[in-house]
């Protein structure tokens, strides 16, 4: 998921933001901490409900028209019972399943020190209107990799109906005790969002659950709307899409998806921590490459895994627009099963922003 800040290429992770407090362990201390933690589980608190409303408001921000994301009518043409939302809509739902992750269990870093590298994510089925989901996070794995701490976590996401709708893998990489400069903290303070106090959210999820010794769920792919596979080849090309951000979809994607590291919105902590600009979100570049996905398909929903390795940001200017190419071709087909991977290529002036990235889809 998408609960953690993105890949940046070229800056060394301790220069990125962080804000820890003195007394805190030290690095080795919180590596055996983290370490001795993989495994364990935990249930969010309380159910996210996904709104018409909300759904078209991730859609905009990825800037995806597909009639899926914006009429009942049209999807219900596609086979589905209402609006669904988005291949990557699940950020939404990222910090808040993450949160308590990074705050209370996995102490030690500071959601500043962590950079997401990959995402895995396995649909089961859509997210549609009128889901409450609920959301299993756990520590899968932990390795230290030439001064750094690298993990993956999981998320298996359920509706209301202890129906598996999502499982999603996320890589990411951090450091711990990261010395702060002062004049950084300083433009922090001075850019982030200030409430007076927190809110006290109730408890609608009660867990742990039994599930938690499951297997995985399992993905049985439905075509649903989709082309016919029959119309398809090995080594077919997609069409090429341009994709085109300024600072204003990247602040409005950062308030969509309740993003507040501000190497995406503000030029200034962008400069003091050494970029030249600032930079897309992961998640964002992902949502971008999934609208020109399910274009071809036909159906998004028709995807039944999407996999991204992020190498390289996206930079955009404070005044400006940064373009983002996008281009594909099958892989693979399987005249058994009807299915097919799509490799997806995204560059920036000729800089590719994916080391992989990869479609699978069940096709008509």
């Amino acid at each position: 998921m998408t609960a953690v800040a993105d890949s940046i290429e070229g800056v060394e992770l301790d220069e990125l933001i962080a804000d820890l407090e003195p007394g805190k362990m030290s690095p080795e201390e919180v590596g055996e901490h983290t370490k001795s933690l993989v495994g364990y589980t935990y249930t969010v608190d309380d159910y996210y409900e996904v709104g018409r409303q909300e759904i078209r408001k991730y859609a905009r921000a990825v800037q995806d028209d597909h009639p899926n994301f914006w009429d009942e009518t049209a999807a219900a043409e596609h086979g589905h019972a209402t609006m669904i939302a988005p291949p990557t809509f699940v950020a939404v739902l990222g910090l808040i399943a993450q949160r308590r992750l990074f705050d209370d269990i996995i102490t030690g870093y500071d959601m500043w020190q962590i950079m997401q590298t990959d995402q895995r994510i396995i649909y089961h089925q859509p997210i549609k209107v009128g889901d409450r989901l609920v959301c299993d996070v756990s520590l899968e794995s932990f390795r230290q990799s030439m001064g750094a701490d690298l993990l993956v976590t999981k998320n298996v996401i359920w509706n209301q109906y202890d129906e598996p709708v999502m499982t999603t893998f996320t890589s990411i990489v951090a450091r711990a005790s990261v010395e702060v400069d002062e004049e950084l903290v300083a433009k922090l303070n001075a850019v982030m969002m200030q409430v007076d106090s927190e809110p006290v959210i109730g408890q609608t999820v009660h867990g742990p659950f039994d599930r938690y010794n499951d297997p995985d769920p399992s993905t049985e792919p439905k075509a649903y709307g989709a082309i016919n596979f029959d119309t398809l080849e090995v080594g077919q090309e997609l069409p090429v899409v341009t994709k085109t951000l300024t600072l204003g979809n990247l602040t409005n994607y950062a308030g969509v998806a309740s993003d507040p590291n501000p190497i995406h919105f503000s030029p200034e902590v962008a400069a003091t921590v050494g970029l030249d600009s600032v930079v897309a979100h992961g998640m964002q570049t992902m949502g971008l490459g999934a609208s020109v996905l399910g274009a071809f398909v036909g159906d998004p929903a028709a995807i039944h895994e999407y996999n991204v390795r992020f190498t390289s940001p996206v930079y955009v200017p404070a005044v400006g627009t940064a373009e983002v190419e996008f281009s594909g071709k099958i892989k693979s087909l399987d005249p058994v099963t009807r299915r097919g991977v799509i490799a997806l290529v995204g560059k920036q002036d000729g800089r590719k922003i994916f080391g992989r990235a990869q479609a699978m889809v069940q096709f008509n």
